[in-house]
């Protein structure tokens, strides 16, 4: 995904105070790159989580995420609940923010990030350096 898939509008960046935009969320995922994922061992497999890029994900349009030397795939997120006074939260509804995969196998994982302003940024990340203990 080296560029921003059809259809994507980019998105009013008037500050709410609700971390709802680009303009709001950018600088704090710029800060937490670090944490953008994880890589935990548990039952036997390997999880790669993006429980961080979801809790800013109302300032996201989309993620996709490369593991090993696999291309980008998208990453669908749940919505952002608006509705909420806590409209970046993670639902007990909302899908899991983890894929499994065999244990071991996840050696790097590269992150794609586009903002709802249409900006865009990447990082990449070796298991070692991810990998919860």
């Amino acid at each position: 995904m080296d560029v921003v898939p059809t259809g994507l509008v980019a998105e009013d960046q008037t500050p709410t105070g609700r971390f709802t935009t680009a303009t709001e969320v950018r600088p704090i995922l710029n800060a937490t790159r670090g944490n953008w994922i994880a890589v935990r061992e548990y039952n036997g497999k390997d999880y790669v989580y993006v429980t961080h890029l979801w809790s800013w994900r109302c300032g996201l349009a989309a993620i996709a995420i490369a593991v090993n030397d696999t291309p980008f795939r998208d990453w669908p997120m749940p919505p952002c609940h608006e509705a909420l006074s806590t409209p970046n939260a993670i639902l007990h509804d909302d899908p899991q923010p983890y894929l499994t995969f065999e244990a071991g196998a996840v050696q790097s994982v590269r992150v794609q990030l586009i903002y709802d302003d249409l900006g865009m940024d990447a990082a990449g990340f070796a298991r070692g350096d991810v990998l919860i203990p």
